[in-house]
Protein backbone atom coordinates (compact mmCIF):
# COMPACT_ATOMS: atom_id res chain seq x y z
CA UNK A 1 0.00 0.00 0.00
CA UNK A 2 1.38 3.17 -0.86
CA UNK A 3 2.04 5.68 1.98
CA UNK A 4 0.38 9.62 1.69
CA UNK A 5 2.49 11.40 0.18
CA UNK A 6 4.62 14.03 1.57
CA UNK A 7 2.93 16.82 -0.03
CA UNK A 8 -0.25 15.85 1.62
CA UNK A 9 1.54 15.65 4.95
CA UNK A 10 2.82 18.19 5.09
CA UNK A 11 0.21 20.98 3.30
CA UNK A 12 -2.81 20.80 5.59
CA UNK A 13 -4.85 21.25 2.33
CA UNK A 14 -8.63 22.72 2.31
CA UNK A 15 -11.08 20.13 2.36
CA UNK A 16 -12.52 18.87 -1.14
CA UNK A 17 -13.51 15.85 -2.58
CA UNK A 18 -10.49 15.03 -4.32
CA UNK A 19 -8.74 15.11 -1.31
CA UNK A 20 -10.77 12.72 0.07
CA UNK A 21 -10.93 10.73 -2.87
CA UNK A 22 -7.46 10.85 -2.90
CA UNK A 23 -7.04 8.97 0.24
CA UNK A 24 -9.52 6.93 0.01
CA UNK A 25 -7.80 5.59 -3.16
CA UNK A 26 -4.70 4.90 -0.80
CA UNK A 27 -6.23 2.83 0.86
CA UNK A 28 -8.09 0.74 -2.18
CA UNK A 29 -11.77 1.80 -0.06
CA UNK A 30 -14.28 2.43 -2.71
CA UNK A 31 -17.44 3.83 -1.17
CA UNK A 32 -20.75 3.19 -2.26
CA UNK A 33 -23.12 5.89 -3.37
CA UNK A 34 -24.93 5.99 -0.11
CA UNK A 35 -21.58 5.53 1.66
CA UNK A 36 -20.61 8.15 -0.55
CA UNK A 37 -23.17 10.52 0.14
CA UNK A 38 -22.52 10.21 4.34
CA UNK A 39 -18.39 10.75 3.80
CA UNK A 40 -19.09 13.74 1.92
CA UNK A 41 -21.15 15.58 4.41
CA UNK A 42 -19.29 18.85 5.86
CA UNK A 43 -22.04 19.21 8.14
CA UNK A 44 -20.99 20.02 11.46
CA UNK A 45 -23.39 17.68 13.06
CA UNK A 46 -23.71 14.50 11.21
CA UNK A 47 -25.97 11.06 12.65
CA UNK A 48 -25.70 8.06 10.93
CA UNK A 49 -28.71 5.06 11.95
CA UNK A 50 -27.20 2.35 11.00
CA UNK A 51 -28.81 -1.59 10.35
CA UNK A 52 -27.47 -4.61 12.38
CA UNK A 53 -23.92 -5.26 10.77
CA UNK A 54 -24.34 -2.48 8.26
CA UNK A 55 -20.81 -1.18 8.51
CA UNK A 56 -21.57 1.65 10.93
CA UNK A 57 -17.91 1.65 12.48
CA UNK A 58 -16.25 1.45 9.24
CA UNK A 59 -18.15 4.17 7.83
CA UNK A 60 -17.73 6.35 11.22
CA UNK A 61 -13.77 5.69 10.96
CA UNK A 62 -13.40 6.44 7.26
CA UNK A 63 -15.32 9.70 8.58
CA UNK A 64 -12.45 10.95 10.69
CA UNK A 65 -9.72 9.59 8.39
CA UNK A 66 -11.45 11.89 5.65
CA UNK A 67 -11.50 15.27 7.84
CA UNK A 68 -8.40 14.93 9.82
CA UNK A 69 -6.20 16.92 6.98
CA UNK A 70 -8.44 19.66 7.60
CA UNK A 71 -7.29 20.70 11.11
CA UNK A 72 -4.37 23.55 11.24
CA UNK A 73 -1.72 22.07 13.08
CA UNK A 74 -1.71 19.04 15.72
CA UNK A 75 -5.48 18.37 15.69
CA UNK A 76 -7.32 16.08 18.32
CA UNK A 77 -10.13 13.68 17.82
CA UNK A 78 -12.07 11.71 20.25
CA UNK A 79 -13.50 8.73 19.99
CA UNK A 80 -16.50 8.79 22.95
CA UNK A 81 -19.14 5.81 24.04
CA UNK A 82 -20.97 4.38 27.09
CA UNK A 83 -17.42 2.71 28.04
CA UNK A 84 -14.45 2.16 26.48
CA UNK A 85 -15.23 -1.07 24.91
CA UNK A 86 -17.62 0.16 22.36
CA UNK A 87 -14.55 2.41 20.72
CA UNK A 88 -12.44 -1.02 20.13
CA UNK A 89 -13.95 -1.02 16.42
CA UNK A 90 -13.72 2.35 15.15
CA UNK A 91 -10.26 2.48 17.33
CA UNK A 92 -9.27 -0.33 15.13
CA UNK A 93 -10.26 0.81 11.41
CA UNK A 94 -8.43 4.08 12.53
CA UNK A 95 -5.34 2.13 13.44
CA UNK A 96 -5.47 0.21 9.99
CA UNK A 97 -6.22 3.05 7.97
CA UNK A 98 -3.31 5.10 9.24
CA UNK A 99 -1.16 2.57 9.13
CA UNK A 100 -1.74 2.02 5.36
CA UNK A 101 -1.36 5.79 4.97
CA UNK A 102 2.22 5.45 6.66
CA UNK A 103 1.84 8.18 9.14
CA UNK A 104 0.97 6.16 12.12
CA UNK A 105 3.35 7.06 15.13
CA UNK A 106 2.07 5.59 18.14
CA UNK A 107 -0.85 3.10 19.07
CA UNK A 108 -1.96 2.49 22.80
CA UNK A 109 -5.05 0.74 23.35
CA UNK A 110 -3.68 -1.95 26.02
CA UNK A 111 -5.06 -0.17 28.36
CA UNK A 112 -8.04 2.60 28.80
CA UNK A 113 -8.07 5.18 27.57
CA UNK A 114 -6.78 4.34 24.02
CA UNK A 115 -4.27 6.63 22.20
CA UNK A 116 -3.26 7.26 17.92
CA UNK A 117 -0.83 9.39 17.48
CA UNK A 118 0.27 10.34 14.26
CA UNK A 119 3.29 11.57 12.61
CA UNK A 120 2.36 15.03 12.64
CA UNK A 121 1.58 14.83 16.15
CA UNK A 122 -2.45 14.48 15.33
CA UNK A 123 -4.11 13.07 18.50
CA UNK A 124 -7.16 10.36 18.75
CA UNK A 125 -8.50 9.43 22.16
CA UNK A 126 -10.89 7.31 23.15
CA UNK A 127 -13.34 8.31 25.96
CA UNK A 128 -16.10 6.67 28.26
CA UNK A 129 -19.70 8.58 28.77
CA UNK A 130 -19.27 6.76 32.26
CA UNK A 131 -16.75 9.46 33.36
CA UNK A 132 -18.03 12.88 32.38
CA UNK A 133 -14.79 14.13 33.68
CA UNK A 134 -12.86 12.55 30.48
CA UNK A 135 -15.29 14.89 28.30
CA UNK A 136 -14.32 18.26 30.06
CA UNK A 137 -10.50 18.18 29.02
CA UNK A 138 -8.88 20.30 26.06
CA UNK A 139 -11.55 21.15 22.94
CA UNK A 140 -11.67 18.36 20.30
CA UNK A 141 -11.67 19.28 16.64
CA UNK A 142 -14.25 16.33 15.61
CA UNK A 143 -15.71 13.89 17.92
CA UNK A 144 -17.47 10.28 17.24
CA UNK A 145 -20.17 8.89 19.04
CA UNK A 146 -19.77 5.33 18.38
CA UNK A 147 -22.82 3.26 19.49
CA UNK A 148 -24.39 6.69 20.21
CA UNK A 149 -27.78 5.07 20.91
CA UNK A 150 -26.21 3.91 23.72
CA UNK A 151 -25.33 7.68 25.34
CA UNK A 152 -27.89 9.12 27.16
CA UNK A 153 -28.98 12.87 26.16
CA UNK A 154 -26.79 14.25 28.93
CA UNK A 155 -23.58 12.89 27.28
CA UNK A 156 -24.93 14.22 23.60
CA UNK A 157 -25.19 18.23 25.30
CA UNK A 158 -21.91 17.48 26.83
CA UNK A 159 -19.97 16.50 23.68
CA UNK A 160 -21.59 19.07 21.77
CA UNK A 161 -20.39 21.57 23.93
CA UNK A 162 -17.02 20.40 23.90
CA UNK A 163 -16.47 21.06 19.87
CA UNK A 164 -18.46 24.20 20.41
CA UNK A 165 -15.02 26.22 20.99
CA UNK A 166 -13.45 25.36 18.01
CA UNK A 167 -16.68 24.83 15.79
CA UNK A 168 -15.64 21.25 15.61
CA UNK A 169 -17.66 18.45 14.23
CA UNK A 170 -20.01 15.32 15.73
CA UNK A 171 -20.25 12.46 13.96
CA UNK A 172 -22.69 9.85 15.72
CA UNK A 173 -23.52 6.44 14.30
CA UNK A 174 -25.41 3.60 16.42
CA UNK A 175 -28.76 1.32 15.73
CA UNK A 176 -31.65 2.32 17.01
CA UNK A 177 -32.25 0.30 20.36
CA UNK A 178 -36.02 1.83 19.88
CA UNK A 179 -37.83 4.25 18.10
CA UNK A 180 -38.65 6.94 21.61
CA UNK A 181 -35.74 9.19 23.19
CA UNK A 182 -33.78 11.37 22.05
CA UNK A 183 -31.55 9.25 19.45
CA UNK A 184 -34.55 8.67 17.25
CA UNK A 185 -36.19 12.13 17.94
CA UNK A 186 -32.77 13.84 16.71
CA UNK A 187 -32.86 11.27 13.65
CA UNK A 188 -36.04 12.47 12.89
CA UNK A 189 -35.58 16.00 13.30
CA UNK A 190 -32.41 16.42 11.19
CA UNK A 191 -34.36 14.20 8.07
CA UNK A 192 -34.71 18.05 7.23
CA UNK A 193 -31.18 18.74 6.68
CA UNK A 194 -30.30 22.67 8.14
CA UNK A 195 -26.56 24.46 7.60
CA UNK A 196 -24.91 22.35 10.34
CA UNK A 197 -27.32 19.27 11.03
CA UNK A 198 -28.58 15.93 8.68
CA UNK A 199 -29.21 12.52 9.38
CA UNK A 200 -28.75 9.16 7.10
CA UNK A 201 -30.03 6.07 6.97
CA UNK A 202 -27.67 3.15 6.56
CA UNK A 203 -29.67 -0.17 6.27
CA UNK A 204 -27.86 -3.65 6.89
CA UNK A 205 -28.32 -4.54 3.81
CA UNK A 206 -26.02 -1.69 2.04
CA UNK A 207 -23.53 -3.85 3.51
CA UNK A 208 -22.73 -5.79 -0.21
CA UNK A 209 -20.11 -8.04 1.33
CA UNK A 210 -22.84 -9.75 3.84
CA UNK A 211 -25.60 -9.26 1.46
CA UNK A 212 -24.68 -9.20 -2.01
CA UNK A 213 -28.29 -9.38 -3.10
CA UNK A 214 -29.08 -5.95 -1.36
CA UNK A 215 -32.84 -5.55 -0.40
CA UNK A 216 -33.53 -8.96 -1.92
CA UNK A 217 -30.82 -10.83 -0.41
CA UNK A 218 -32.46 -14.34 0.89
CA UNK A 219 -31.07 -13.17 4.77
CA UNK A 220 -32.44 -10.27 4.30
CA UNK A 221 -35.83 -11.12 2.88
CA UNK A 222 -35.68 -14.01 5.86
CA UNK A 223 -35.56 -11.56 8.51
CA UNK A 224 -38.47 -9.39 6.83
CA UNK A 225 -40.77 -12.24 7.22
CA UNK A 226 -40.14 -13.78 10.56
CA UNK A 227 -39.36 -10.10 12.60
CA UNK A 228 -41.47 -8.25 13.90
CA UNK A 229 -42.25 -4.73 11.04
CA UNK A 230 -40.68 -2.54 14.22
CA UNK A 231 -37.74 -4.61 14.62
CA UNK A 232 -37.21 -4.46 10.41
CA UNK A 233 -37.63 -0.60 10.11
CA UNK A 234 -35.05 -0.26 13.48
CA UNK A 235 -32.50 -3.39 13.79
CA UNK A 236 -32.44 -3.60 9.87
CA UNK A 237 -33.18 -0.36 7.45
CA UNK A 238 -32.23 2.52 9.86
CA UNK A 239 -35.62 4.02 10.49
CA UNK A 240 -36.97 4.57 13.53
CA UNK A 241 -40.51 2.88 14.29
CA UNK A 242 -42.36 4.37 17.06
CA UNK A 243 -44.91 1.98 18.44
CA UNK A 244 -49.02 2.61 18.39
CA UNK A 245 -50.90 2.23 20.48
CA UNK A 246 -49.55 2.52 23.87
CA UNK A 247 -51.28 2.15 26.88
CA UNK A 248 -48.52 4.86 28.29
CA UNK A 249 -48.28 7.11 25.76
CA UNK A 250 -47.48 10.08 28.21
CA UNK A 251 -44.44 8.50 29.16
CA UNK A 252 -41.04 10.27 27.78
CA UNK A 253 -37.64 9.42 27.88
CA UNK A 254 -36.10 12.78 28.56
CA UNK A 255 -39.10 13.00 30.95
CA UNK A 256 -39.21 9.61 33.26
CA UNK A 257 -35.59 7.88 33.10
CA UNK A 258 -33.76 9.49 35.43
CA UNK A 259 -29.86 8.78 34.55
CA UNK A 260 -28.77 9.55 38.03
CA UNK A 261 -31.06 7.24 39.75
CA UNK A 262 -29.30 4.94 42.09
CA UNK A 263 -30.17 3.12 45.13
CA UNK A 264 -29.97 5.72 48.14
CA UNK A 265 -28.60 3.86 51.40
CA UNK A 266 -30.25 3.51 54.60
CA UNK A 267 -33.41 4.58 52.99
CA UNK A 268 -36.31 2.06 53.06
CA UNK A 269 -36.50 -0.30 49.63
CA UNK A 270 -39.70 -1.02 48.76
CA UNK A 271 -40.44 -4.92 46.56
CA UNK A 272 -43.08 -4.18 44.05
CA UNK A 273 -43.68 -7.69 41.86
CA UNK A 274 -45.86 -9.57 39.71
CA UNK A 275 -44.86 -13.01 39.15
CA UNK A 276 -44.62 -14.81 36.01
CA UNK A 277 -42.27 -17.96 34.23
CA UNK A 278 -43.03 -17.70 30.62
CA UNK A 279 -43.64 -14.20 30.39
CA UNK A 280 -41.72 -12.58 32.97
CA UNK A 281 -41.11 -12.22 36.26
CA UNK A 282 -40.73 -8.90 37.24
CA UNK A 283 -39.57 -7.39 40.85
CA UNK A 284 -39.39 -3.45 40.73
CA UNK A 285 -37.56 -2.18 43.60
CA UNK A 286 -38.51 1.77 44.83
CA UNK A 287 -37.31 3.94 47.12
CA UNK A 288 -39.52 7.21 48.10
CA UNK A 289 -37.47 10.10 48.94
CA UNK A 290 -39.56 13.25 49.72
CA UNK A 291 -42.46 12.21 47.94
CA UNK A 292 -40.52 11.35 44.83
CA UNK A 293 -40.74 7.89 43.73
CA UNK A 294 -37.37 6.69 42.03
CA UNK A 295 -37.78 2.76 40.76
CA UNK A 296 -33.79 2.22 40.63
CA UNK A 297 -33.72 -1.57 39.64
CA UNK A 298 -35.54 -4.35 38.55
CA UNK A 299 -34.77 -7.75 38.45
CA UNK A 300 -36.60 -8.70 35.53
CA UNK A 301 -36.29 -12.52 34.61
CA UNK A 302 -37.62 -15.24 32.40
CA UNK A 303 -37.87 -18.93 32.90
CA UNK A 304 -36.66 -18.42 36.38
CA UNK A 305 -38.90 -20.09 39.23
CA UNK A 306 -39.73 -17.53 42.53
CA UNK A 307 -36.91 -19.69 44.31
CA UNK A 308 -34.43 -18.47 41.61
CA UNK A 309 -35.90 -14.61 41.42
CA UNK A 310 -35.40 -14.73 45.45
CA UNK A 311 -31.48 -15.87 45.13
CA UNK A 312 -30.82 -13.08 42.71
CA UNK A 313 -32.99 -10.45 45.03
CA UNK A 314 -31.37 -11.11 48.28
CA UNK A 315 -27.95 -11.01 46.53
CA UNK A 316 -28.47 -6.93 45.88
CA UNK A 317 -26.43 -4.62 47.49
CA UNK A 318 -29.73 -2.78 48.89
CA UNK A 319 -31.82 -6.33 49.80
CA UNK A 320 -30.81 -4.82 53.27
CA UNK A 321 -32.86 -1.81 53.09
CA UNK A 322 -36.46 -4.26 51.90
CA UNK A 323 -38.14 -3.94 54.81
CA UNK A 324 -42.09 -4.49 52.89
CA UNK A 325 -43.35 -5.20 49.56
CA UNK A 326 -46.08 -6.14 47.20
CA UNK A 327 -46.97 -8.55 44.90
CA UNK A 328 -50.05 -9.36 42.63
CA UNK A 329 -52.92 -11.22 44.41
CA UNK A 330 -52.49 -14.15 42.32
CA UNK A 331 -48.76 -14.40 43.96
CA UNK A 332 -50.98 -16.22 47.14
CA UNK A 333 -52.69 -18.36 44.76
CA UNK A 334 -50.98 -22.29 45.15
CA UNK A 335 -50.73 -24.10 42.30
CA UNK A 336 -48.93 -27.26 42.52
CA UNK A 337 -46.58 -25.80 44.29
CA UNK A 338 -46.17 -23.00 47.51
CA UNK A 339 -47.78 -19.86 46.55
CA UNK A 340 -44.85 -17.44 45.67
CA UNK A 341 -45.74 -14.71 48.42
CA UNK A 342 -45.77 -17.87 50.65
CA UNK A 343 -42.04 -18.73 49.67
CA UNK A 344 -41.08 -15.08 49.82
CA UNK A 345 -42.16 -15.02 53.67
CA UNK A 346 -40.15 -18.17 54.46
CA UNK A 347 -37.16 -17.80 52.86
CA UNK A 348 -36.77 -13.64 53.92
CA UNK A 349 -39.26 -12.62 56.21
CA UNK A 350 -40.71 -10.63 54.35
CA UNK A 351 -44.64 -9.99 54.06
CA UNK A 352 -45.54 -8.62 50.55
CA UNK A 353 -49.07 -6.94 50.73
CA UNK A 354 -51.72 -7.87 47.71
CA UNK A 355 -55.21 -6.79 46.49
CA UNK A 356 -57.29 -7.13 43.40
CA UNK A 357 -57.25 -4.11 41.11
CA UNK A 358 -59.15 -3.06 38.59
CA UNK A 359 -56.87 -2.87 34.99
CA UNK A 360 -58.18 0.24 34.39
CA UNK A 361 -57.78 2.20 37.32
CA UNK A 362 -54.36 0.83 38.32
CA UNK A 363 -53.42 1.87 34.79
CA UNK A 364 -54.92 5.59 35.89
CA UNK A 365 -53.14 5.42 38.68
CA UNK A 366 -50.09 5.34 37.10
CA UNK A 367 -50.67 7.52 34.68
CA UNK A 368 -51.15 10.10 37.42
CA UNK A 369 -47.89 9.24 38.45
CA UNK A 370 -46.07 10.31 35.19
CA UNK A 371 -47.99 13.49 34.72
CA UNK A 372 -45.45 16.11 35.43
CA UNK A 373 -46.17 18.83 37.86
CA UNK A 374 -46.94 22.19 36.80
CA UNK A 375 -44.84 23.88 39.05
CA UNK A 376 -41.72 22.05 39.04
CA UNK A 377 -42.44 19.94 35.52
CA UNK A 378 -40.95 16.51 37.08
CA UNK A 379 -43.01 13.30 37.23
CA UNK A 380 -44.41 11.75 40.64
CA UNK A 381 -42.10 8.85 39.83
CA UNK A 382 -38.79 8.23 37.83
CA UNK A 383 -36.78 5.39 36.36
CA UNK A 384 -33.26 4.00 35.97
CA UNK A 385 -32.14 3.39 32.55
CA UNK A 386 -31.37 -0.20 33.35
CA UNK A 387 -34.70 -0.92 34.01
CA UNK A 388 -34.93 -2.40 31.04
CA UNK A 389 -37.60 -4.35 31.79
CA UNK A 390 -40.21 -1.74 32.64
CA UNK A 391 -38.45 0.65 29.90
CA UNK A 392 -39.48 -1.70 27.10
CA UNK A 393 -43.22 -1.98 28.06
CA UNK A 394 -43.25 1.28 27.88
CA UNK A 395 -42.16 1.24 24.56
CA UNK A 396 -38.81 3.19 24.97
CA UNK A 397 -37.06 -0.13 24.28
CA UNK A 398 -36.49 -3.64 22.73
CA UNK A 399 -37.59 -6.15 25.24
CA UNK A 400 -34.40 -7.62 26.84
CA UNK A 401 -35.26 -10.85 26.04
CA UNK A 402 -35.50 -10.69 22.55
CA UNK A 403 -34.26 -7.39 21.28
CA UNK A 404 -38.53 -7.35 19.34
CA UNK A 405 -40.78 -3.82 20.12
CA UNK A 406 -42.68 -5.53 22.88
CA UNK A 407 -44.65 -3.04 24.53
CA UNK A 408 -47.87 -3.04 26.39
CA UNK A 409 -50.62 -1.89 24.33
CA UNK A 410 -53.70 -1.51 23.24
CA UNK A 411 -56.05 -3.97 21.40
CA UNK A 412 -56.29 -2.60 18.03
CA UNK A 413 -57.78 -4.16 14.85
CA UNK A 414 -55.94 -4.40 11.40
CA UNK A 415 -55.50 -0.81 10.89
CA UNK A 416 -54.31 -0.14 13.80
CA UNK A 417 -57.20 1.57 15.78
CA UNK A 418 -58.33 0.86 19.19
CA UNK A 419 -60.76 -1.54 20.00
CA UNK A 420 -62.66 -1.73 23.21
CA UNK A 421 -61.44 -0.10 26.60
CA UNK A 422 -58.81 -2.60 28.08
CA UNK A 423 -55.00 -3.15 27.08
CA UNK A 424 -53.81 -6.20 26.08
CA UNK A 425 -52.80 -8.36 28.68
CA UNK A 426 -49.29 -9.07 27.89
CA UNK A 427 -45.77 -7.41 27.90
CA UNK A 428 -47.26 -5.41 31.23
CA UNK A 429 -45.29 -7.56 34.65
CA UNK A 430 -43.28 -5.02 35.70
CA UNK A 431 -45.72 -2.22 34.65
CA UNK A 432 -48.52 -3.95 36.93
CA UNK A 433 -45.94 -4.53 39.59
CA UNK A 434 -45.08 -0.93 39.77
CA UNK A 435 -48.99 -0.33 39.57
CA UNK A 436 -49.61 -2.73 42.59
CA UNK A 437 -47.15 -1.11 44.61
CA UNK A 438 -48.50 2.40 44.10
CA UNK A 439 -51.72 1.49 44.70
CA UNK A 440 -50.95 -0.39 47.72
CA UNK A 441 -48.90 2.69 48.96
CA UNK A 442 -50.98 5.38 48.09
CA UNK A 443 -53.97 4.10 47.36
CA UNK A 444 -56.15 4.54 44.11
CA UNK A 445 -56.40 8.22 45.12
CA UNK A 446 -58.92 10.32 43.10
CA UNK A 447 -60.52 8.64 39.82
CA UNK A 448 -62.12 10.76 37.04
CA UNK A 449 -63.57 13.61 40.36
CA UNK A 450 -65.43 10.77 42.11
CA UNK A 451 -64.53 9.96 45.47
CA UNK A 452 -60.96 8.81 47.35
CA UNK A 453 -61.38 4.79 46.30
CA UNK A 454 -61.29 2.63 49.27
CA UNK A 455 -58.10 0.08 49.44
CA UNK A 456 -59.53 -3.53 50.09
CA UNK A 457 -56.12 -5.31 51.45
CA UNK A 458 -55.68 -8.89 50.61
CA UNK A 459 -54.94 -10.69 54.19
CA UNK A 460 -53.90 -14.16 55.06
CA UNK A 461 -55.79 -14.28 57.88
Amino acid sequence: MATLTAELQGARPPNSPAITQYIFSQLDFLPTKLQADILNCRKRFVLVAGGEQAGKSMVASKYLVSRFLETEGKGLYWLVAADYERTRAEFDYLVEDFSALGILEEVTKRVDPGRIVLADGTRIETKSAKDPRTLAMRAPDGVLGCEASQLDLNSFYRLRGRVAPKRGWLFLSGTFEGSLGWYPQLFSSWQMPTEDEESFSLPSYSNAYLYPGGINDPEIQKLRTQASDEFFMERIQGIPSPPTGLVFGEFRTDIHVDEEAEWVPGEQVYLWMDPGYAGAYAVMAAQDINDQICVFDEVYEQGLTTDGIIDIVTNKPWWKDVHSGTIDIAGYQHQAMSAPAELWMDRTGIYLDAQKIRINEGTERLKGFLKPDPVTHRPKVTFSPKCRGILSEFGAVPSPFDGQTRAYRWKTDREGNIVGDTPEDKNNHAVKAVIYGLVSRFGYGYVNGKDFIKVKRWTTN
